[in-house]
């Protein structure tokens, strides 16, 4: 077992993590830091969640922020609950109305693309059925943090510089002068090292913590938002907010050579992830780095995304049953399309009968795995004045095409692309992990839980292998740490390969397990971001 944690095949050289009493893993260490400062105060697992999520939209606000959608797994009393904290798009809009005003696709940035955020709801709804803290307690280290100010990390600061420079050319309306405001209030982004502050986003996560997340849907917060969508021609209404709640759902799993592997039901991507798994068990895999396991896990992705792209968004819109799509049957199907060559995929027609991610553990069996996200960088670019809130932009996932399924309509809650991942073994929790970064999700999800489970590698060694990303068609991103062999054997074989020159696109994860016979904890974090494990 020792040598378990010994390997490190990869280039961070990173070891695990370990710990007994509780455990946060996030993408950033002041993060990290206020969860565990929960659970040393008597907070359970859940409690360290929202705490890391509510101080991410302070210390890592490139990726996440209040005006963002949530989505969480809760192992809790020994059951797992899903939190599905997305927000639909507001009653106002429709195909029809953007069609009037000239828009023929979906925008990336401005009011169109906002909808409803969810975050501060799914962390009200987390601490009222499963917290011990008072919210205002677990907000505080995030408000300590806007209010006071904290030191730009390494690769927050590349972020936010790359922000800076899209948003400098593509924003130019008057709406969008609080984001320069807010994140770049002296004409540049920050510097690495730099102390940063936002007294604005301290207030309102003040008020969200003393309103129990009633004020932003119901209160001050929610007539500002309001007010700021209607002064610009925007579709979001105080109705809107005041009509949303965040929903538990029913986790969906498939089993995966003797695990269950959990995700959120759609409208969420984690699917895509199961569809995946489920064509790939029907395979044998002898060595990680093989062209031939390279080549299935690709192939059995793009088939997944051909699915999932063509049939998830709202839950209560689907046409088809997740059911049916997961059906063994069905995966014995689509297994049999991958040969020796790669393929354009196209989805299949089932029988009928996608940001922050961070995971917690406590002393007590309870875990989380927690994602949050603005969507793309800093979301639709704008900033409700005097509150610090950067709203997000999911609704660019839309289509106007009126026969997709994922068509936009009024209070439809869109194809959401941020997933939280849980292991379980024997009806018992083997713990949390997640991938972030748009679409590479699900596919992050599938290397990191092969990683594990086909090729024993301990969690950090998992998150540090080099990874691929299908992109469309035949294109495959791969970082510059695959073997050239294996990229040149992938050639031959049909697959259109790139090589990337950076890390930054191939998602950012955590990773947390619990050893079943003595509950300790090891947990693993990324090289490709600030990630940090903090444990006691």
């Amino acid at each position: 077992m020792s040598e378990y944690f010994f390997t490190h095949p990869y280039a961070s050289q990173r070891t695990c993590t370990f710990g007994k009493n509780g455990m946060v893993a996030t993408s950033q260490p002041l993060a990290a830091q206020a969860g565990l400062e929960m659970l040393k105060k008597g907070g359970n697992a859940v409690d360290a969640a929202i705490a890391s999520a509510a101080c991410l939209t302070v210390v890592e606000p490139t990726s996440n922020g209040i005006g963002g959608d949530a989505f969480a797994l809760v192992w809790i009393n020994e059951e797992l609950y899903g939190l599905n904290a997305s927000g639909p798009a507001p009653a106002s809009i429709s195909i029809e109305a953007l069609r009037a005003m000239g828009i023929k696709e979906m925008p990336a940035r401005g009011f169109v693309p906002v909808t409803v955020p969810g975050a501060p709801s799914a962390w009200a709804e987390l601490s009222k059925r499963f917290g011990r803290l008072s919210l205002k307690e677990v907000l505080q280290p995030a408000i300590s943090y806007a209010q006071e100010g904290f030191p730009i990390s390494p690769i927050l600061g590349y972020n936010w510089e790359r922000a800076f420079e899209r948003f400098t050319h593509a924003l130019k309306g008057d709406e969008y002068k609080h984001w320069f405001e807010t994140f770049a209030n002296n004409g540049s982004a920050p510097k690495v090292g730099e102390v940063w502050r936002s007294p604005d986003h301290a207030a309102t996560l003040l008020e969200i913590a003393e309103t129990n997340g009633e004020s932003f849907y119901r209160g001050d917060l929610a007539d500002k938002i309001a007010a700021f969508s209607k002064k610009y021609g925007g579709f979001l209404a105080k109705e809107d907010l005041a009509a949303f709640k965040a929903e538990w759902v029913k986790p969906i799993s498939t089993s995966y050579r003797g695990y269950d592997v959990w995700e959120i039901p759609p409208n969420g991507q984690g699917l895509i992830a199961l569809l995946a798994l489920n064509t790939l068990k029907g395979f044998s895999f002898d060595a990680k780095d093989s062209v031939d396991t390279y080549h299935k896990q690709i192939e059995a992705m793009k088939l997944a995304f051909a699915d999932g792209q063509k049939f998830i968004t709202d839950a209560d819109k689907m046409t088809v049953a997740v059911e049916d799509l997961l059906n063994d049957s069905y995966a014995n199907k689509r297994r049999g399309l991958i040969g020796e060559k790669a393929l354009i995929p196209e989805a299949g027609q089932p029988s009928h009968s996608g940001t922050i991610y961070l995971a917690t553990a406590d002393g007590e069996g309870n875990m989380v795995s927690f994602i949050q996200s603005n969507y793309m960088d800093f979301g639709s670019g704008l900033v409700v004045p005097d509150t610090g809130i950067c709203l997000q932009n999911r609704g660019h996932n839309f289509s106007l095409d009126p026969q997709h399924h994922n068509r936009l309509e009024p209070g439809k809650r869109t194809y959401h692309t941020i997933i939280p991942g849980f292991l379980t073994k024997n009806k018992s929790a083997v713990g949390p992990f997640g991938v972030m970064g748009k679409f590479m999700q699900p596919q992050g999800h599938v290397q990191v839980v092969m990683n594990m489970i086909d090729f024993h590698l301990n969690p950090q060694a998992a998150l540090d292998a080099p990874r691929w990303q299908w992109i469309e068609h035949k294109k495959v991103l791969v970082e510059k740490e695959m073997p050239s062999h294996i990229v040149e054997a992938l050639e031959r074989k049909g697959h259109d390969i790139h090589v990337a020159t950076s890390r930054h696109t191939f998602g950012r994860g955590q990773i947390i397990l619990r050893d079943e016979q003595t509950g300790v904890l090891y947990g693993g974090t990324e090289a490709r971001t600030d990630g940090a494990v903090v444990a006691y």
